[in-house]
């Protein structure tokens, strides 16, 4: 993990934690434990703590890593950095005090823009007053199905300058999902030997809201055993929308 990513929406990742645990269907299959017992396997040793069984669920042990805090700092050229691609900044086992040393990193490397992406939308909400928002953080809830949809409204509520959703493994359709405040959307099915599939009405009526409310699609892709298996074409071409950057402050 770190300054070239394969992610078709971003550019680089960095993980000042990893770990998490499964919180909702949509972390069923997830490819962050699947390659984390790989990297343990081949002795990384960021990674060592992989495979520990959590209460709450089967999962990783979440560990926090300060000696990676400092390396965005030295990536020199501008780029697009999604942050803890194998971990959720707020998962509960995270302090306050590390989450606010993310966000110091972040507000001191403004040449970068960083993506954020958390299923914990309700410890978002209650921290977000105590956290400085940076005008080159966006933040995003990732949302699977409807019973979830509930995660935009709690997303609403933060001050961050773009806000995004990402839907993602998308395992059903989202009628009552509310875009009001929401900057960009990225869909996309999901990869693997388990994937679920993804019907192409749920996708097209998402697309549709997009349009009509004037918010930035991102496709990602169709999903299937590999994430390249199903292509990324919806009507006929892809949909590589980002939200507009807003200026720095």
């Amino acid at each position: 993990m770190g300054d070239r990513s394969s992610i078709e929406w971003t550019e680089a990742t960095w993980n000042p934690t990893t770990g998490c645990d499964r919180t909702s269907p949509g972390c069923d299959n997830c490819y962050a434990l699947t390659l984390a017992k790989r990297l343990k396997a081949m002795g990384v040793e960021k990674y060592q703590n992989d495979g520990d069984v959590r209460t709450s669920g089967p999962g990783f042990a979440l560990t926090l890593h300060p000696e990676a805090l400092d390396v965005p700092s030295r990536w020199g050229a501008p780029r697009t950095v999604f942050v803890n691609s194998m971990s959720d900044l707020f998962h509960d086992s995270v302090p306050l005090e590390f989450i606010l040393q993310v966000f110091e990193v972040m507000k001191s490397t403004p040449r970068h823009t960083y993506q954020i992406l958390t299923k914990r939308s309700k410890r978002l909400v209650q921290l977000s007053t105590q956290i400085e928002w940076p005008a080159n953080v966006w933040m995003g809830v990732s949302i699977e199905n409807d019973r979830y949809a509930f995660r935009a409204n709690h997303l609403r509520d933060v001050p961050a300058a773009v806000r995004f959703l990402s839907v993602e493994p998308m395992l059903g359709p989202v009628p009552s999902l509310n875009l009001a405040g929401i900057d960009w959307v990225i869909a996309g099915g999901e990869s693997g030997p388990r994937a679920r599939s993804l019907d192409v009405q749920w996708v097209t009526d998402l697309r549709d809201q997009c349009l009509t409310e004037n918010v930035a699609f991102f496709f990602k892709q169709w999903g299937g055993r590999t994430p390249k298996a199903g292509g990324r074409h919806l009507d006929g071409r892809t949909w590589d929308e980002y939200p507009s950057i807003p200026a720095a402050v």
